[in-house]
């Protein structure tokens, strides 16, 4: 993913389509002076729909897209004509795109799945015309509908990667290393804060050519709840991913006290998160021998798996995949 062409917040006004009239008509012709009603039904008003589409990966299609609008229905004509519907507007939009009320925060509708789809704004109904309103007792309604108005409404589109792992740690702590050394993805890579300013998702191959897929989110810091940093803006990614890799580089100055700031992060931004499944992996071990391992191991939590790696010499690599196969399965 190119910082660029990713985005995953979009706002746009969406307006459904008026509803046809309804017509207002009897039967004339040669012979026949006192036809009964034959006023057709007004069409539907075209809605506004959303489609899960597994070939996007991001909203930046509607980025520059700020009024969606569907057509109105045609009023109903004689002969009890209907008139023709309004044409939907269907925005595709990538699998883990959650649809939000812009005024009340509501969330609408979350998409998972390809080719799923949910009406966003529906179109107002089609007014009656005179005919339907016709009985034996009443034989010449003098009435008809008129069509039900659109809905015009602001919307806000938020898209949740649907990864298998996600990767939380600090800046620098060679997430996007390790993503680039596990997978065949290409995330920036510098040795300076926030090099990653986008979500990169990366596909890890697997024993037997099973495999699952990383998320490598923007650096988490200190505060990032209260809006440091990049803040909240990336952290909602982390909610749909099953497994949580917290990664901590082996020159911290306190590894457990940098793993307990990420783990509060996350707990004051949702606690639903401490309920996933986590482990831990000490990065650039390369520079530690077997004693400084064992003495930082006495400081963790003895109920958190910990591995420690180095995605430049690859030790413990093939160790974490298994690792985290384990825990999915």
């Amino acid at each position: 993913m190119s910082s660029p062409n990713f985005i995953d917040y979009v706002k746009f006004c969406s307006r459904s389509g008026h509803g046809g009239a309804g017509c207002l008509h009897f039967h004339r012709e040669k012979f026949i002076q006192k036809g009964g009603p034959d006023g057709g039904n007004g069409g539907r008003g075209g809605s506004i729909i959303l489609r899960g589409d597994a070939q996007h990966w991001t909203l930046l299609h509607l980025k520059y897209r700020k009024h969606v609008i569907a057509t109105s229905g045609n009023p109903g004509e004689e002969q009890d004509r209907t008139g023709a519907d309004g044409k939907d507007e269907i925005i595709p939009v990538p699998l883990g795109t959650v649809a939000r009320d812009a005024e009340t925060g509501e969330i609408r509708c979350e998409i998972t799945e390809d080719g799923q789809e949910f009406i966003l704004t529906p179109g107002g109904r089609g007014g009656k015309g005179n005919a339907f309103f016709a009985t034996a007792t009443h034989q010449a309604p003098q009435n008809a509908q008129p069509g039900e108005s659109g809905i015009e409404e602001w919307i806000v589109l938020e898209l949740k990667l649907l990864a298998d792992v996600g990767l939380v740690g600090f800046p620098n702590a060679g997430k996007s290393t390790l993503l680039s050394v596990v997978s065949a993805a290409k995330p920036k890579i510098g040795d300076y804060p926030f090099t990653t300013l986008t979500p990169n998702l990366g596909v890890v191959p697997y024993r037997n050519d099973r495999s699952f897929v990383i998320a490598d989110i923007p650096g988490i810091i200190e505060g990032a709840a209260e809006g440091r940093g990049l803040g909240i803006r990336f952290l909602r990614h982390i909610e749909r991913n099953s497994l949580l890799l917290f990664l901590v580089p082996a020159d911290s100055r306190d590894i457990k006290t940098e793993y307990d700031i990420l783990l509060n992060e996350l707990r004051k931004y949702n606690p639903e998160l401490l309920d996933k499944k986590r482990l831990l992996a000490i990065s650039k071990s390369d520079m530690l021998d077997d004693e400084l391992k064992t003495e930082i191991k006495k400081e963790l939590p003895t109920d958190l798996p910990t591995i420690f790696i180095s995605s430049i010499t690859n030790q413990g690599i093939t160790e974490l995949k298994d690792l985290i196969w384990k825990h999915l399965h």
